[in-house]
């Protein structure tokens, strides 16, 4: 999708910059594709204390149903429609099963409605095909991959990314993720080929924060500027530093640069290069 950036006429279209949506095909989502289970916790837990500052309100969502799985193997699908999805920053297409089966997937780029798609291990090597890692050749470019065979994809879903395939041993396979983190993955994950739409998405800037509002992202106030007793940051006469060998957490933990992943976590051991 294309970027379409303002002249400063007012105050809120000054760097104002938004999406075309000239990619997408369908307004309405699919009725049966729809969750109706969709809560937004909005930051709390389920005593209503807030657990995750800055989140709550926006607009009303509905929760579209992904098939993150592909395991309808062998059976070929035809790509009916492109729409948007407020849930996440890539675009979404519906799939139509030769079995009467539809399902939503992540758009792939250059991926056209009309094209067909088809899960399994002997699939092609075509954008928005889905299979095995160990079948797809050092070099590709790849998303949706999952990290326990049958689960699902749960790396590499965001707006434009891709992860290359750059080695393979008898059990693993190395991948070179969109963070430039090198990892090892079971060669038997399934994984879809291509790179993910919307690429244009990450040079949007809001302009105002009434439209960072409708997001559902609340202000971000900070530290320095509140009182002692809200932030370790806080008091003091005019602008002054924080007065901290480190800059500081609301609960007084070190941060910004301070390395907060578990030492013992089993996955470590998978991870070549961070």
């Amino acid at each position: 999708m294309d970027i379409n950036s303002y002249k400063p006429y007012t105050s809120s279209s000054r760097n104002r910059s938004i999406l075309i949506f000239t990619d997408i095909t369908k307004k309405k989502p699919e009725k049966k594709l729809l969750s109706n289970n969709f809560h937004r916790k909005k930051g709390r837990n389920n005593r209503g204390i807030i657990t995750i500052r800055h989140r709550g309100g926006g607009h009303k969502r509905r929760y579209r149903i992904i098939d993150f799985k592909r395991q309808n193997f062998n059976i070929k699908g035809i790509v009916s429609s492109v729409e948007y999805d407020p849930n996440r920053n890539v675009n979404i297409s519906l799939i139509k099963y030769l079995n009467g089966e539809k399902t939503y997937i992540l758009h792939v780029e250059n991926l056209s409605i009309g094209d067909s798609i088809i899960s399994g291990i002997n699939s092609p090597l075509v954008n928005g095909n889905s299979l095995p890692l160990s079948k797809i050749p050092i070099g590709k470019s790849i998303h949706n991959i999952e990290l326990i065979p049958g689960k699902g994809g749960q790396l590499v879903r965001a707006a434009g990314t891709f992860a290359k395939i750059i080695a393979k041993d008898e059990r693993f396979v190395t991948l070179r993720l969109p963070s430039k983190e090198i990892r090892l993955i079971n060669k038997n994950c399934l994984a879809t080929i291509g790179e993910l739409s919307n690429k244009n998405f990450f040079q949007i800037k809001s302009g105002k924060a009434g439209r960072t509002r409708w997001l559902g992202k609340r202000p971000i106030v900070r530290g320095s500027a509140m009182n002692p007793c809200d932030h370790p940051h806080g008091g003091g006469e005019g602008k002054t530093s924080i007065g901290k060998i480190q800059s500081l957490t609301p609960w007084g933990k070190s941060t910004l640069g301070k390395k907060t992943r578990k030492k013992k976590k089993l996955s470590n051991a998978y991870i070549i290069h961070r």
